[in-house]
């Protein structure tokens, strides 16, 4: 068996990042690129494979781009999409974190209590209060938010990730990931829809304009969200949860008549009959098509005849088949006599006894039975 290193994070690919914002390149050169705050969602990867299915799945265009920051060139579409269907993986997905980025890389992550690089107190809730978000991310950190999803129409097994570093959006997000996680748990997959909802505030007699991204449990009705885990294939296809279940084919019917052909006597083709008739698949007056072969059959083998061949029985003499004494003079069978002292002879059942075996519309000599 093999064997894993316990303290690794056990995590699906990720093949590119879904972002809600860019920035375009600023007239002054003094100054840094403009920050602009999209209507619809954008997807980057380093893949220009995954961004093409993308453009052709959600529109946009195919470009090739390179982050602030950073060296390397990637490629990213703004779709067209102002909504994406997506699966969350099973487990808390959401990672949040007040940030605050330099040309070093990360130089604080806070809880909001607690900042996690230098073990301290929250920095900016000590030196700004409660209104601190309201600073210049110079300043301050960046409430960010990060979540990963799969996106079942695009190529590979793999996440996107999403991040958003919104203040408002961290709240929505956080909630509406909250209602999706009680219906399953964190067990199992769970279809949803993301979209970015433009928001307004007003704050101190101003108005301020935000944008959020929404997160809710995509499923038929709302039974289904609170129902618990569903399968993978209900996460892949949420619509079956509100189709009937098909109806398991019926099961096919005996070839009663081959059974028939297969008995010795005519009371085990009865038996057959009856057998049909207990599953539906003759009539109750035996009036029916089957009934009637089924009967013949057993009046062929009353006559003699072998149903599989339609050869008449050998009709030689029946001593022949008497068993005979051994070297003793000893006959291997018992015979007993009754109380007059002859041999019994062998009853044949009464007309009205084998009448009752088989449904009137079956009855040799009837209507039906001719």
């Amino acid at each position: 068996m093999g064997s894993r290193i316990l303290t690794m994070k056990r995590q699906a690919a990720e093949l590119g990042r879904i972002r809600t914002g860019y920035s375009r390149p600023n007239s002054n050169p003094d100054k840094g690129p403009i920050p602009v705050k999209s209507q619809t969602f954008i997807l980057t990867s380093h893949s220009r494979e995954y961004i093409a299915a993308a453009a052709e799945l959600y529109g946009g265009r195919v470009e090739q781009w390179t982050p602030q920051r950073q060296s390397v060139a990637q490629w990213r579409v703004i779709t067209e999409a102002r909504e994406l269907r997506a699966i969350l993986p099973a487990g808390d997905v959401l990672n949040q974190a007040n940030e605050k980025w330099g040309g070093g890389g990360c130089e604080r992550r806070c809880d909001g209590v607690t900042e996690s690089i230098s073990g301290k107190p929250c920095l900016c809730l000590a030196t700004y209060g409660e209104n601190w978000h309201e600073r210049s991310p110079r300043q301050v950190c960046r409430p960010t938010s990060r979540i990963s999803v799969f996106l079942p129409d695009l190529p590979d097994l793999g996440v996107w990730r999403l991040e958003t570093k919104s203040y408002y959006a961290a709240d929505a997000l956080a909630g509406g990931l909250d209602t999706v996680l009680q219906a399953t748990g964190g067990k199992g997959l769970l279809p949803v829809r993301m979209w970015i909802e433009q928001r307004t505030r007003v704050d101190q007699g101003e108005t301020k304009q935000f944008q959020v991204v929404m997160l809710v449990p995509a499923l038929p009705k709302l039974r289904h969200a609170l129902s618990g885990p569903i399968s993978t294939a209900a996460a892949l296809d949420p619509a079956s949860l509100d189709r009937p279940a098909i109806e398991a084919a019926p099961a096919e019917q005996p070839d009663y008549l081959a059974e028939a052909r297969g008995c010795r006597t005519s009371a085990e083709v009865r038996e057959v009959w009856k057998r049909a008739n207990r599953a539906g698949h003759v009539a109750r007056d035996g009036s029916d098509e089957l009934s009637q072969d089924l009967m013949r059959i057993a009046e062929d083998i009353d006559k003699g005849i072998d149903p599989s061949t339609g050869e008449i029985a050998d009709q030689g003499d029946d001593s022949l088949d008497e068993p005979g004494p051994d070297a003793d003079g000893v006959y291997d069978v018992e015979y007993t006599e009754d109380e007059a002292g002859d041999e019994p002879a062998i009853e044949e059942p009464p007309a009205a006894q084998r009448a009752a075996a088989w449904p009137a519309a079956a009855q040799p000599g009837s209507r039906a039975g001719r």
